[in-house]
């Protein structure tokens, strides 16, 4: 087959998924970088104002009160799931990688979450956390520690962190099998050498291992913060657009959807406003992932 009846073929499979790209993707990020720049009448396009909604976002109430409240809990979705979702992550993943007896079973086991729907998720541990009947209100009682008999989710204090224990026993699998999969690409003979001159298997895994699964690491990092930021379904199932309770788990992405659509307590949409968020939203997940992908590809080793 010569080059010029390869081409057709070429174009007749990269068709479909560039049309997808363009259409998912492409033409809703340029559509909201345009549609930022315009003052709006409900769904009607205005006068061209250029930056003013940007202004706005950070100026105008309520918006200047709300997106520096749901970056903090973005900030906190993330520096939780890299500490405990990730590192438990890693950990599982390594001793998975050892063969331990019913490591089969395991890995199915911590997949299993990832599975489910989140709106069943979200009714599951809407039941856990209940305060009259819940599992973890029955545990508290047995184990007669009465500081925690409150709701979770009703407390401005801990609402959000009630969501990233949930978000956290839903997703663990994932980090747990891709590490697993790089530790078990690691070169036998590499860890053969080290053991045979006397390295602990700490310093095995923490001088070979590790430094050889760090663009397994930047991968997962990369997800993680951009699931962090694009955190929406989590908070709406459970707390509604709104972040009950009173916006104590708000995030950048509801804020979006609640000022570009409206919600229950905000009914009427700000679209203006609510594309110059979702411009936010994208520079933020672009910056941070290149600016990752940078650090952890200057981490990596060669073999």
């Amino acid at each position: 087959m010569n080059k010029k009846t390869q081409i057709p073929w070429i174009i007749f499979f990269i068709l479909p998924g560039l049309i997808i790209v363009l259409t998912v993707i492409i033409y809703p990020l340029f559509s909201s970088m345009i549609n930022s720049l315009f003052s709006w009448d409900g769904f009607e396009r205005q006068a061209f104002v250029g930056l003013e909604n940007f202004k706005n976002v950070f100026t105008q109430f309520p918006y200047n009160e709300r997106l520096p409240n749901a970056l903090k809990n973005n900030l906190q979705w993330f520096v939780s799931s890299m500490l405990i979702q990730n590192t438990l992550g890693l950990l599982f993943g390594y001793l998975l990688s050892r063969r331990i007896r019913g490591s089969e079973f395991y890995k199915r086991l911590f997949f299993m979450p990832v599975l489910l729907s989140i709106v069943a998720v979200g009714f599951l541990w809407k039941l856990y956390y209940n305060p009259q009947f819940g599992l973890f209100y029955q545990l508290f009682k047995a184990l007669h520690i009465e500081q925690f008999y409150y709701s979770w989710l009703g407390n401005p204090t801990t609402a959000t962190s009630a969501l990233i224990v949930m978000n956290i026993w839903r997703w663990i699998g994932f980090p747990t099998l891709v590490f697993l999969a790089a530790i078990d690409n690691v070169p036998v003979d590499c860890l053969e050498q080290a053991y045979l001159e006397g390295a602990s298997e700490w310093k095995m895994f923490w001088k070979i291992i590790l430094p050889l699964i760090v663009p397994s690491i930047m991968v997962i990092t990369v997800l993680t913060l951009v699931g962090s930021i694009n955190v929406f379904e989590q908070v709406y199932t459970i707390a509604g657009l709104d972040g009950a309770p009173n916006y104590a788990t708000d995030t950048i992405s509801t804020l979006f959807y609640r000022t570009a659509f409206g919600s229950q307590a905000s009914t009427v949409p700000v679209v203006g406003i609510g594309s110059a968020l979702s411009v936010i939203i994208y520079l933020l997940c672009l910056t941070f992932s290149v600016g990752n992908i940078l650090f952890f590809q200057s981490k990596e080793v060669e073999l």
